[in-house]
Protein backbone atom coordinates (compact mmCIF):
# COMPACT_ATOMS: atom_id res chain seq x y z
CA UNK A 1 0.00 0.00 0.00
CA UNK A 2 1.34 3.66 -0.56
CA UNK A 3 2.26 6.02 1.70
CA UNK A 4 1.90 8.54 -0.48
CA UNK A 5 -1.16 10.64 0.51
CA UNK A 6 -1.80 11.83 -2.90
CA UNK A 7 -2.38 8.67 -4.13
CA UNK A 8 -6.12 6.89 -3.53
CA UNK A 9 -6.67 3.97 -2.87
CA UNK A 10 -10.03 3.11 -3.28
CA UNK A 11 -10.18 0.46 -0.49
CA UNK A 12 -9.24 2.88 1.65
CA UNK A 13 -12.08 5.57 0.79
CA UNK A 14 -14.82 3.67 3.20
CA UNK A 15 -17.74 2.62 0.80
CA UNK A 16 -16.98 3.46 -2.25
CA UNK A 17 -19.67 4.89 -3.98
CA UNK A 18 -21.86 2.75 -6.93
CA UNK A 19 -20.29 4.78 -9.89
CA UNK A 20 -16.58 3.34 -8.94
CA UNK A 21 -18.00 -0.18 -10.64
CA UNK A 22 -18.67 2.01 -13.54
CA UNK A 23 -17.13 1.48 -16.91
CA UNK A 24 -14.26 3.43 -17.91
CA UNK A 25 -12.96 4.98 -21.28
CA UNK A 26 -9.70 5.21 -21.95
CA UNK A 27 -9.44 6.08 -25.26
CA UNK A 28 -8.38 2.34 -26.73
CA UNK A 29 -9.72 0.17 -29.85
CA UNK A 30 -10.74 -2.56 -29.22
CA UNK A 31 -11.28 -5.42 -32.03
CA UNK A 32 -13.60 -8.23 -31.35
CA UNK A 33 -13.97 -11.04 -33.95
CA UNK A 34 -17.21 -12.87 -33.81
CA UNK A 35 -17.46 -16.12 -35.44
CA UNK A 36 -19.95 -17.86 -37.73
CA UNK A 37 -21.73 -19.29 -34.48
CA UNK A 38 -22.82 -15.70 -33.45
CA UNK A 39 -23.93 -14.48 -36.74
CA UNK A 40 -27.54 -13.52 -36.78
CA UNK A 41 -27.99 -12.75 -33.38
CA UNK A 42 -28.77 -9.21 -32.09
CA UNK A 43 -26.08 -7.20 -32.17
CA UNK A 44 -25.35 -5.55 -28.98
CA UNK A 45 -26.38 -8.53 -27.21
CA UNK A 46 -24.09 -10.89 -28.41
CA UNK A 47 -20.87 -7.92 -28.55
CA UNK A 48 -21.50 -7.41 -24.92
CA UNK A 49 -21.70 -11.08 -24.24
CA UNK A 50 -17.92 -11.14 -25.69
CA UNK A 51 -14.87 -12.10 -23.83
CA UNK A 52 -13.06 -8.77 -24.91
CA UNK A 53 -16.06 -6.56 -23.67
CA UNK A 54 -16.39 -8.00 -20.58
CA UNK A 55 -12.52 -7.56 -19.61
CA UNK A 56 -12.67 -3.77 -20.71
CA UNK A 57 -15.59 -3.04 -18.24
CA UNK A 58 -18.01 -2.19 -21.55
CA UNK A 59 -21.90 -3.26 -20.28
CA UNK A 60 -24.52 -3.24 -22.67
CA UNK A 61 -25.89 0.28 -21.75
CA UNK A 62 -22.71 1.32 -22.24
CA UNK A 63 -22.09 -0.89 -25.51
CA UNK A 64 -25.52 1.12 -26.58
CA UNK A 65 -24.54 4.45 -25.94
CA UNK A 66 -21.04 4.33 -27.66
CA UNK A 67 -22.70 2.63 -30.95
CA UNK A 68 -25.31 5.71 -30.84
CA UNK A 69 -21.90 8.05 -30.68
CA UNK A 70 -20.97 6.19 -34.02
CA UNK A 71 -17.76 4.31 -31.99
CA UNK A 72 -18.37 0.59 -33.90
CA UNK A 73 -17.53 0.09 -36.79
CA UNK A 74 -17.01 -3.24 -39.21
CA UNK A 75 -14.98 -3.56 -42.24
CA UNK A 76 -15.14 0.08 -42.37
CA UNK A 77 -18.11 1.12 -41.66
CA UNK A 78 -19.76 2.53 -39.31
CA UNK A 79 -22.44 0.59 -37.54
CA UNK A 80 -25.29 2.98 -37.06
CA UNK A 81 -27.84 0.30 -34.98
CA UNK A 82 -27.54 -1.67 -31.81
CA UNK A 83 -30.30 -3.91 -33.12
CA UNK A 84 -29.06 -5.07 -36.27
CA UNK A 85 -27.90 -8.31 -36.94
CA UNK A 86 -24.64 -9.22 -35.87
CA UNK A 87 -22.08 -10.27 -39.16
CA UNK A 88 -18.74 -13.28 -39.10
CA UNK A 89 -15.83 -10.59 -38.97
CA UNK A 90 -14.16 -8.20 -36.80
CA UNK A 91 -15.81 -5.18 -35.12
CA UNK A 92 -14.11 -2.47 -34.13
CA UNK A 93 -14.66 -0.27 -31.02
CA UNK A 94 -13.52 2.94 -30.06
CA UNK A 95 -13.28 3.85 -25.98
CA UNK A 96 -13.15 7.99 -26.21
CA UNK A 97 -10.33 9.14 -24.09
CA UNK A 98 -11.72 10.35 -20.45
CA UNK A 99 -12.58 13.68 -19.95
CA UNK A 100 -11.11 15.81 -17.18
CA UNK A 101 -14.06 16.49 -14.77
CA UNK A 102 -14.44 19.80 -13.89
CA UNK A 103 -17.66 19.94 -11.23
CA UNK A 104 -18.96 23.20 -10.59
CA UNK A 105 -19.93 24.82 -7.04
CA UNK A 106 -22.99 24.31 -6.46
CA UNK A 107 -25.63 25.71 -3.27
CA UNK A 108 -26.34 22.25 -1.98
CA UNK A 109 -27.24 22.88 1.48
CA UNK A 110 -24.86 21.05 3.79
CA UNK A 111 -24.96 20.33 6.95
CA UNK A 112 -22.15 21.01 8.95
CA UNK A 113 -21.02 19.70 12.27
CA UNK A 114 -17.47 20.96 12.51
CA UNK A 115 -15.75 23.31 10.13
CA UNK A 116 -12.47 25.16 11.22
CA UNK A 117 -9.37 26.40 8.56
CA UNK A 118 -8.08 22.93 7.88
CA UNK A 119 -10.96 20.55 8.00
CA UNK A 120 -15.05 20.12 7.21
CA UNK A 121 -16.76 17.29 8.59
CA UNK A 122 -20.57 17.38 7.38
CA UNK A 123 -23.62 15.01 7.61
CA UNK A 124 -23.79 13.86 3.76
CA UNK A 125 -27.68 12.77 3.17
CA UNK A 126 -28.51 9.76 1.12
CA UNK A 127 -28.53 9.98 -2.40
CA UNK A 128 -25.59 12.27 -2.42
CA UNK A 129 -22.06 10.94 -4.18
CA UNK A 130 -19.41 11.96 -2.54
CA UNK A 131 -17.58 13.02 -6.12
CA UNK A 132 -18.83 12.99 -9.91
CA UNK A 133 -18.71 10.16 -11.57
CA UNK A 134 -19.92 8.69 -14.77
CA UNK A 135 -23.68 9.15 -14.37
CA UNK A 136 -23.34 11.50 -11.45
CA UNK A 137 -21.52 14.57 -12.92
CA UNK A 138 -23.17 17.07 -10.88
CA UNK A 139 -25.57 17.64 -7.22
CA UNK A 140 -22.25 15.97 -5.55
CA UNK A 141 -20.71 16.53 -2.43
CA UNK A 142 -17.75 18.01 -4.09
CA UNK A 143 -19.96 20.39 -5.99
CA UNK A 144 -21.51 21.40 -2.70
CA UNK A 145 -18.02 21.85 -1.29
CA UNK A 146 -16.59 23.87 -3.83
CA UNK A 147 -19.42 25.93 -3.19
CA UNK A 148 -19.25 26.63 0.95
CA UNK A 149 -15.78 26.22 0.91
CA UNK A 150 -15.19 29.13 -1.77
CA UNK A 151 -11.86 27.78 -3.23
CA UNK A 152 -10.79 26.78 0.22
CA UNK A 153 -10.32 23.05 -0.16
CA UNK A 154 -7.49 20.54 -0.50
CA UNK A 155 -6.39 20.13 -4.25
CA UNK A 156 -4.89 16.81 -3.33
CA UNK A 157 -7.84 14.65 -4.31
CA UNK A 158 -7.44 16.64 -8.39
CA UNK A 159 -9.75 17.81 -10.02
CA UNK A 160 -12.67 15.54 -9.98
CA UNK A 161 -12.51 15.12 -6.13
CA UNK A 162 -10.58 17.99 -4.44
CA UNK A 163 -10.83 17.44 -0.40
CA UNK A 164 -12.06 13.75 -0.33
CA UNK A 165 -10.60 11.83 1.93
CA UNK A 166 -12.82 8.99 2.23
CA UNK A 167 -16.28 8.16 0.86
CA UNK A 168 -19.67 6.93 1.46
CA UNK A 169 -22.05 4.91 -1.42
CA UNK A 170 -24.19 7.51 -2.41
CA UNK A 171 -27.23 6.35 -0.84
CA UNK A 172 -25.80 5.40 2.54
CA UNK A 173 -26.21 8.58 5.10
CA UNK A 174 -23.92 10.04 7.38
CA UNK A 175 -20.67 11.79 8.92
CA UNK A 176 -18.04 12.67 6.33
CA UNK A 177 -14.58 14.49 7.40
CA UNK A 178 -12.86 16.53 3.73
CA UNK A 179 -9.82 18.36 3.75
CA UNK A 180 -9.81 22.30 3.34
CA UNK A 181 -5.81 22.25 3.33
CA UNK A 182 -3.04 20.07 1.66
CA UNK A 183 -1.69 19.42 5.14
CA UNK A 184 -4.94 18.31 6.65
CA UNK A 185 -5.68 15.90 3.37
CA UNK A 186 -1.56 14.32 3.80
CA UNK A 187 -2.80 13.74 7.89
CA UNK A 188 -6.28 12.30 7.32
CA UNK A 189 -5.46 10.19 4.79
CA UNK A 190 -2.05 8.45 6.85
CA UNK A 191 -5.31 8.33 9.98
CA UNK A 192 -7.16 6.65 7.33
CA UNK A 193 -4.31 4.13 6.18
CA UNK A 194 -3.36 2.83 9.45
CA UNK A 195 -7.25 2.29 10.66
CA UNK A 196 -7.04 4.93 13.37
CA UNK A 197 -10.29 5.99 13.05
CA UNK A 198 -13.43 5.54 14.62
CA UNK A 199 -16.16 4.47 12.46
CA UNK A 200 -19.49 3.15 13.38
CA UNK A 201 -22.43 1.94 11.08
CA UNK A 202 -25.91 1.74 12.14
CA UNK A 203 -27.65 -0.78 9.98
CA UNK A 204 -31.15 -2.34 9.75
CA UNK A 205 -31.00 -5.69 8.52
CA UNK A 206 -33.35 -8.41 7.58
CA UNK A 207 -33.39 -11.34 10.62
CA UNK A 208 -30.82 -10.95 12.64
CA UNK A 209 -27.14 -12.09 12.83
CA UNK A 210 -25.79 -15.05 14.57
CA UNK A 211 -23.75 -14.65 16.99
CA UNK A 212 -25.58 -11.35 18.05
CA UNK A 213 -22.11 -10.53 18.65
CA UNK A 214 -19.24 -10.76 16.93
CA UNK A 215 -16.14 -9.86 14.13
CA UNK A 216 -16.75 -10.88 10.54
CA UNK A 217 -13.24 -11.22 9.08
CA UNK A 218 -13.21 -12.21 5.62
CA UNK A 219 -11.27 -11.15 1.87
CA UNK A 220 -13.52 -9.15 -0.25
CA UNK A 221 -12.93 -8.39 -3.64
CA UNK A 222 -14.91 -7.67 -7.03
CA UNK A 223 -17.24 -10.71 -7.49
CA UNK A 224 -16.46 -13.37 -10.41
CA UNK A 225 -20.30 -13.58 -11.33
CA UNK A 226 -20.99 -9.85 -11.42
CA UNK A 227 -18.37 -7.30 -12.11
CA UNK A 228 -20.77 -4.70 -10.77
CA UNK A 229 -20.79 -6.32 -7.52
CA UNK A 230 -18.47 -6.92 -4.60
CA UNK A 231 -18.32 -10.30 -2.98
CA UNK A 232 -16.81 -12.60 -0.30
CA UNK A 233 -13.81 -14.35 -2.22
CA UNK A 234 -12.14 -17.69 -1.29
CA UNK A 235 -9.12 -16.55 -1.91
CA UNK A 236 -8.14 -12.90 -3.76
CA UNK A 237 -9.46 -9.55 -2.51
CA UNK A 238 -8.35 -7.64 0.41
CA UNK A 239 -9.11 -8.33 4.20
CA UNK A 240 -12.47 -6.97 5.54
CA UNK A 241 -12.94 -6.59 9.27
CA UNK A 242 -16.22 -5.75 10.95
CA UNK A 243 -17.25 -5.72 13.88
CA UNK A 244 -21.09 -5.67 14.81
CA UNK A 245 -23.47 -5.75 17.67
CA UNK A 246 -27.32 -6.71 17.48
CA UNK A 247 -28.68 -3.29 19.35
CA UNK A 248 -32.48 -4.19 18.93
CA UNK A 249 -34.34 -6.87 17.91
CA UNK A 250 -37.96 -6.73 15.71
CA UNK A 251 -40.66 -8.87 15.72
CA UNK A 252 -41.54 -12.34 17.37
CA UNK A 253 -38.73 -12.77 20.02
CA UNK A 254 -38.51 -16.41 18.62
CA UNK A 255 -37.39 -15.77 15.08
CA UNK A 256 -37.27 -11.82 14.87
CA UNK A 257 -38.33 -10.06 11.31
CA UNK A 258 -35.47 -7.62 11.53
CA UNK A 259 -32.89 -6.16 13.65
CA UNK A 260 -30.79 -2.36 14.55
CA UNK A 261 -27.31 -3.48 14.60
CA UNK A 262 -24.14 -1.71 15.00
CA UNK A 263 -20.92 -1.88 13.06
CA UNK A 264 -17.51 -0.51 13.48
CA UNK A 265 -15.48 -0.84 11.17
CA UNK A 266 -11.59 -1.75 11.65
CA UNK A 267 -10.76 -1.92 7.68
CA UNK A 268 -13.03 0.28 4.74
CA UNK A 269 -13.39 -2.23 1.64
CA UNK A 270 -15.81 -1.23 -1.01
CA UNK A 271 -19.73 -2.08 0.38
CA UNK A 272 -17.67 -3.72 3.36
CA UNK A 273 -20.86 -3.62 5.51
CA UNK A 274 -23.26 -4.27 2.93
CA UNK A 275 -21.40 -7.45 1.32
CA UNK A 276 -20.42 -8.99 5.20
CA UNK A 277 -24.26 -8.54 6.12
CA UNK A 278 -25.16 -10.47 3.05
CA UNK A 279 -22.72 -12.85 4.17
CA UNK A 280 -24.18 -13.57 7.12
CA UNK A 281 -27.43 -13.78 5.58
CA UNK A 282 -28.61 -10.60 6.91
CA UNK A 283 -28.71 -7.83 4.30
CA UNK A 284 -29.75 -4.47 5.27
CA UNK A 285 -32.99 -3.59 4.32
CA UNK A 286 -33.83 -2.42 1.23
CA UNK A 287 -30.69 -2.99 -0.51
CA UNK A 288 -31.24 -3.40 -3.97
CA UNK A 289 -27.85 -4.89 -5.03
CA UNK A 290 -27.03 -6.94 -1.99
CA UNK A 291 -30.80 -7.51 -0.33
CA UNK A 292 -30.97 -11.27 -1.52
CA UNK A 293 -34.68 -12.48 -1.38
CA UNK A 294 -37.27 -10.20 0.15
CA UNK A 295 -38.05 -9.98 4.19
CA UNK A 296 -40.72 -11.00 6.29
CA UNK A 297 -44.39 -8.97 4.43
CA UNK A 298 -44.33 -7.21 7.79
CA UNK A 299 -41.08 -5.52 7.37
CA UNK A 300 -42.24 -4.66 3.55
CA UNK A 301 -44.61 -2.70 4.71
CA UNK A 302 -42.53 -1.07 7.05
CA UNK A 303 -40.49 -0.25 4.23
CA UNK A 304 -43.29 1.09 2.11
CA UNK A 305 -44.67 2.96 5.13
CA UNK A 306 -41.10 5.05 5.95
CA UNK A 307 -40.87 5.98 2.49
CA UNK A 308 -37.10 3.77 2.24
CA UNK A 309 -35.93 3.85 -0.97
CA UNK A 310 -32.07 3.40 -0.36
CA UNK A 311 -29.81 0.34 1.69
CA UNK A 312 -30.67 0.89 5.48
CA UNK A 313 -27.64 1.67 6.70
CA UNK A 314 -26.51 5.15 8.37
CA UNK A 315 -22.40 6.40 9.32
CA UNK A 316 -23.66 7.41 12.47
CA UNK A 317 -19.82 7.65 14.13
CA UNK A 318 -16.74 9.30 12.71
CA UNK A 319 -13.75 9.88 15.61
CA UNK A 320 -10.52 11.02 15.13
CA UNK A 321 -7.62 12.74 16.15
CA UNK A 322 -7.82 16.32 14.36
CA UNK A 323 -4.45 15.66 12.10
CA UNK A 324 -3.31 19.77 12.77
CA UNK A 325 -4.17 20.47 15.99
CA UNK A 326 -4.25 17.42 17.65
CA UNK A 327 -7.25 17.96 18.70
CA UNK A 328 -9.93 14.69 19.52
CA UNK A 329 -12.83 14.94 17.76
CA UNK A 330 -15.96 12.83 17.76
CA UNK A 331 -19.21 13.67 15.86
CA UNK A 332 -22.43 11.05 15.90
CA UNK A 333 -25.50 11.31 14.10
CA UNK A 334 -29.08 10.74 14.70
CA UNK A 335 -30.75 8.15 12.15
CA UNK A 336 -32.63 10.53 8.90
CA UNK A 337 -36.09 10.51 8.75
CA UNK A 338 -36.12 6.84 6.34
CA UNK A 339 -34.64 5.06 8.28
CA UNK A 340 -36.00 6.37 11.91
CA UNK A 341 -39.14 5.84 10.63
CA UNK A 342 -38.67 2.63 9.36
CA UNK A 343 -37.39 1.50 13.14
CA UNK A 344 -40.06 3.31 14.39
CA UNK A 345 -42.15 1.23 12.52
CA UNK A 346 -40.79 -2.06 12.91
CA UNK A 347 -40.63 -1.39 17.04
CA UNK A 348 -44.35 -1.65 16.60
CA UNK A 349 -44.35 -5.37 14.93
Amino acid sequence: MSSDPTIFDDDLLDEAPDAAVDEVSDGRVLEIRLEATEAGQRLDKVLASHPDLDAAAISRARLQALIGEGALSFGGRTVLAASEKAKAGTYRLSLPAPRTAEPQPEDLGLIVLFEDAHLIVIDKPAGMAAHPAPGTPSGTLVNALLHHCAGSLSGIGGVARPGIVHRLDKDTSGVMVAAKSDAAHAGLSALFAAHDIDRVYTALVRGVPEPRAGLIVTQIGRSPTDRKKMAVLKSGGREAITRYTVEQTYGPETKPYAARISCRLETGRTHQIRVHMAHKGTPCLADSIYGGGPPALAVREAILEAGLSRQALHASVLGFIHPITGEKLRFETQLPPDMAGLAARLGAL
